[in-house]
């Protein structure tokens, strides 16, 4: 991945969970194209025991993982506290980091939920190989605000940002379209709505200002010095692809289609493609160092399917192949963006680009 063998590796990472119904065989097929990949895995758990089995599974039993808890974790809830250490000190070594929501309490209730902060910071330095606490981008605070917080505990040892790009990209999607159509709601405008034509300039003009709010959070909280992670996935007010209802967990490597002309095309970028995948990746790199950069693919799966080929027998004693398909589909787009983001790293770390920045 990197030039220079000296320097600490990025670690890249894909969303590795069986979010398409079936038997493990889904989670097998998902580590030997993990393995294929050369890629990481953050997973998803509720409990200890679920991570457990995860565990099992996962495709470099040697390098620590990422893994995503609860939702409904508050850091400022004493519970929840309890259950973030409980997990810390039983996975230590094996995980590098756990993710949390952020939430409305730490703008609204700013000193209590630094005092919580503190106080599990203070706890997770006592456990040995400690994995980092990352709180992530995910309840739609105001980007400012979500930085403020991280400027106010720079100096805490354990817990840094998690910075979700897709999440922050459609918030100023959003409040850029607000400030020119104010009460309307940019992600409600779907491609079939009568009156996109006629609005498609002012969404495509909401959707450009997302690039730079994300590069300016990044350098932001890149300047503490610490580890940073990142949730990787593109997005688009119009789109309908996700099976979630959502509008970004998308591949960077999509557009959106359109009924319409405009511009002389049928369909429009999302909000980052590959080029903005490239200049995230470069302003991490440069505001934190690529030993303190992580970033997982997260990419939801939509309903297309690719043939198993090679994991076929895998999957010999299932009759109706279709959720096996579906799951090969979405590891190769997976994949695909793995090799995207290799390239941005690799593009930062040469010497041809090193010597542009000087």
């Amino acid at each position: 991945m990197m030039n220079s063998s000296f320097q600490p590796q990025p670690r890249t990472l894909g969303l590795f969970e069986k979010r398409i119904e079936g038997d493990d065989c889904l989670l097998e097929l998902a580590r030997r194209r993990f393995q294929q990949a050369g890629m990481n895995a953050e997973m998803h758990a509720g409990t200890p025991e679920q991570l457990e089995r995860a565990m099992t599974f996962r495709p470099a039993p040697d390098e620590p993982i990422v893994v995503h808890l609860a939702r409904d974790l508050n850091l400022a809830d004493e519970h929840s506290r309890n259950r973030i250490l409980d997990f810390a000190s039983r996975f230590a070594g094996l995980v590098y980091g756990f993710v949390v929501h952020d939430h409305a309490d730490m703008a609204l209730r700013r000193e209590e939920f630094l005092r919580t902060a503190r106080e599990t910071d203070w706890r997770l330095e006592k456990i040995e190989r400690c994995p980092w606490l990352f709180i992530e981008y995910a309840v739609g605070l105001d980007p400012g605000a979500f930085a403020r917080f991280f400027g106010s505990i720079r100096g805490l040892a354990r817990i840094s940002a998690c910075i979700d790009v897709g999440h922050v990209g459609i918030w100023q999607a959003r409040n850029a379209y607000s400030r020119v159509h104010p009460g309307e709601d940019i992600c409600s405008l779907k491609a079939n709505s009568s009156r996109l034509p006629q609005l498609m300039g002012d969404v495509d003009r909401s959707v450009a200002a997302a690039l730079p709010e994300v590069l300016n959070l990044v350098e932001t909280i890149g300047s503490a010095g610490k580890p940073v992670h990142f949730h990787l996935h593109d997005g688009h007010p119009l789109s309908t692809f996700s099976p979630f209802g959502v509008s970004d967990h998308l591949s960077f490597l999509m557009e959106i289609p359109l009924a319409f002309a405009y511009q002389g095309r049928r369909s429009v970028p999302l909000m980052f493609g590959p080029a903005g995948l490239s200049r995230i990746v470069a302003k991490a790199i440069e505001a934190i160092g690529p030993g303190r950069f992580s970033g997982t693919l997260e990419i939801h799966p939509t309903t297309e399917r690719l043939p198993l080929g090679d994991a076929a027998p895998l999957f010999g004693h299932w009759q109706d192949k279709t959720n096996a398909e579906q799951m090969n589909h979405w590891l190769s787009v997976l994949g695909r963006n793995h090799a995207l983001l290799l390239e941005a790293i690799e593009a930062v770390s040469s010497p041809r680009s090193s010597q542009g920045r000087s």
